[in-house]
């Protein structure tokens, strides 16, 4: 039986672990909610010698991979996997960036070094916009009063619902390694779909605000250093994904029915 080792099960990582269990697969994982501690060495080495295949989700802390710098060597020559960050890519102005596009020139630096680091192992490494879905959305900061509409006009970002990184990891299983961008096919801005989201739950938009009155936290400051449309051509061509969701428009309607079936 093919046998997935993730680290780290976060809310990507629980979906494509489900994902892969729902086709047969067998699957374990470090985290709160996996099967071991990441720092029982002895049981992670045991059981990354069962796994068939080995994804990280662990993002980098203190400037270095915990992954590489802890397991790098026992990760071996079988099929690897990374998820990484589009923000690898940094500032474009909004311009459209592929596979191609230089990394490493913005504020994730840590990270587009990690990204590299698992191409030179023949990783297929999965570079991701900003990630929605069940209980972490539009709809929920709407719900809570947390929505902000920022005065900024042309800045545009890319997303991905969490359903379509696990269907495009599933893809990636029988495709060459190598980087592939998992967005889908609306960049839009942050505004649009925090409108939307109002849309759909029947209450009004929040106030217009500059960046400097939204009071924003620095992480969410940073979020808006930076504008870029991410392109999926690569992985539509080479790994036949296509995503379920391909707007916020789809993926929002989707969360509003299986949350609050009243909301049209």
């Amino acid at each position: 039986m093919a046998h997935m080792f993730i680290f780290g099960l976060g809310y990507s990582a629980k979906v494509i672990k489900s994902s892969l269990e729902r086709i047969g697969w067998s699957v374990s994982a470090t985290g709160r909610e996996g099967d071991f501690a990441f720092a029982d060495t002895r049981a992670v080495q045991t059981a990354l010698e069962r796994a068939s295949h080995v994804l990280s989700s662990v993002p980098p802390a203190e400037e270095v991979d915990p992954v590489l710098e802890t397991y790098g060597d026992a990760l071996g020559k079988r099929w690897l996997g990374y998820l990484s960050s589009s923000g690898v890519y940094g500032d474009t102005g909004g311009a459209w960036v592929d596979e191609s596009a230089p990394t490493g020139t913005g504020r994730r630096t840590a990270r587009a070094e990690a990204d590299a680091r698992w191409l030179d192992l023949g990783a297929r490494v999965f570079r991701l916009p900003g990630i929605y879905g069940p209980g972490r959305s539009a709809l929920e900061r709407v719900r809570s009063g947390r929505a902000r509409r920022i005065d900024l006009p042309g800045q545009v970002f890319s997303r991905v619902h969490v359903e379509d990184i696990a269907r495009g990891v599933i893809a990636a299983l029988e495709a060459p390694n190598g980087a592939y961008n998992l967005a889908d096919d609306l960049p839009a801005s942050q505004n649009d779909v925090v409108e939307e989201a109002c849309r759909l739950l029947g209450v009004e938009a929040p106030p217009l605000l500059s960046l400097e009155a939204a009071d924003l936290s620095p992480t969410a400051r940073g979020f808006y250093a930076e504008n870029r449309r991410v392109a999926n051509g690569k992985a539509r061509r080479l790994l036949g994904w296509r995503p379920r969701y391909p707007t916020y428009r789809e993926g929002l309607r989707a969360l509003a029915r299986r949350s609050w079936p009243a909301a049209q």
